[in-house]
């Protein structure tokens, strides 16, 4: 009788769409999908991009031998959903009603789940998330903004932080929810969290405020960003796609490579390397209101992420911020792991499967 392990593993990103096989915990397969600028811009929403997205997994699974009826569950990245504590959820009609509307922020995220539900459907399985980039676990005074009608919201790469977070405890020999730790994750967009027993209790929202990264603003200052919708007057939406998906190094430099801007530096770009230098700068300063809110008990700092690829960014970080605790440099994402072993554990009843419904906060 054959064991039903085998998942499909979907994890769609701002420029980018990553897909694994995995059999039980090993990985059998896996490729990325790349997607230029201009395939983006093509685009006027994000949900826009849901078919085309679909038919290139589908595409690329079929190519490597893959049919849908071959899978036994579907994993998916979380999208901005309904404030929810950490867990596996079943992916239901709730789930996709939410993120097709866009009901808490547009994001590449938000396709995935979207696409795993169908395609389960398709083939009579379950579609689930793990740890999606809802999952919030603040306390109230990390809520206060300091205007009552637009509280802080948690929304975080909470996956990959919470998957590094317990490689980083095992390897100071300790367990993930008995220390403190921030985390560091830097791609398109950027999260620093204080990580308190395993718990993300403060973080910055990566679409809305934190240090600048490729392709996001990070915070801006208020009344001029209001003087400046009012003197300019920019449509809705396209001024958030320049916030969002053309804010940050791709505003200043013209791109989000971060190889093609060292190369720049190496070649004596002096603008390049004052920008470089900001993103750094900031996220500096970001990794130190951490500590604060750990009250200086942190027992480790983690890098992870795309752009922890970069020995000059993360040598320019550890510079900055290794006083506070020793820093750890995990390259790339554990995302497509740790989503197959969520998916597993409920698989093999190690745990039940959250609702949406029910959990949301």
């Amino acid at each position: 009788m054959r064991v039903l392990e085998k998942s499909l593993i979907i994890n769609t990103g701002s420029t980018s769409t990553k897909i694994a096989v995995f059999s039980g915990e090993e990985e059998e397969w896996s490729k990325t999908l790349d997607h230029s600028r201009d395939d983006i811009d093509e685009f006027d929403e994000i949900i826009d991009q849901l078919s085309w997205r679909q038919e290139l997994i589908l595409e690329a699974c079929k190519k490597a031998g893959y049919e849908l009826e071959k899978f036994d569950f579907f994993m998916a990245r979380g999208g901005l959903l309904d404030p929810i504590p950490g867990g596996t959820y079943l992916v239901g009609e709730e789930i996709v009603k939410d993120l097709k509307a866009g009901k808490n922020g547009e994001h590449a995220s938000n396709l995935a789940a979207i696409i795993a539900y169908n395609f389960a459907n398709k083939v009579n399985a379950k579609a689930f998330i793990v740890d999606p980039v809802a999952v919030d676990e603040f306390k109230a005074v990390a809520r206060l903004s300091g205007l009552p009608e637009i509280p802080r919201k948690c929304q975080s790469h909470a996956l990959n932080l919470k998957a590094v977070g317990r490689k980083v405890a095992a390897e100071l020999g300790e367990n993930f929810e008995d220390i403190n730790q921030i985390g560091v994750h830097l791609g398109g967009g950027i999260s620093i969290a204080a990580l308190e027993y395993g718990k993300i209790i403060d973080v910055n929202n990566a679409n809305q405020g934190g240090p600048y990264s490729p392709e996001r603003v990070g915070t801006l200052p208020a009344l001029d960003l209001v003087n400046y919708i009012f003197e300019n007057k920019p449509g809705q939406s396209e001024f958030k796609k320049e916030l969002v998906g053309k804010g940050g190094l791709t505003a200043y430099l013209g791109t989000a490579d971060g190889r093609e801007i060292e190369d720049r530096i190496s070649s004596g770009d002096e603008k390049a390397k004052l920008v470089y230098e900001g993103m750094v700068y900031q996220i500096g300063k970001e990794i130190g209101a951490m500590s604060a809110v750990l009250k200086g008990n942190v027992n480790g700092i983690f890098l992870t992420g795309g752009l922890a690829n970069s020995e000059y960014l993360t040598d320019a970080i550890e510079e900055m911020v290794s006083y506070l605790a020793p820093v750890f440099i995990y390259p790339g994402a554990e995302e497509m792991e740790d989503l197959a072993s969520g998916g597993l554990r409920v698989i093999r009843g190690e745990e039940e499967a959250k609702d949406y419904k029910t959990e949301r906060l």
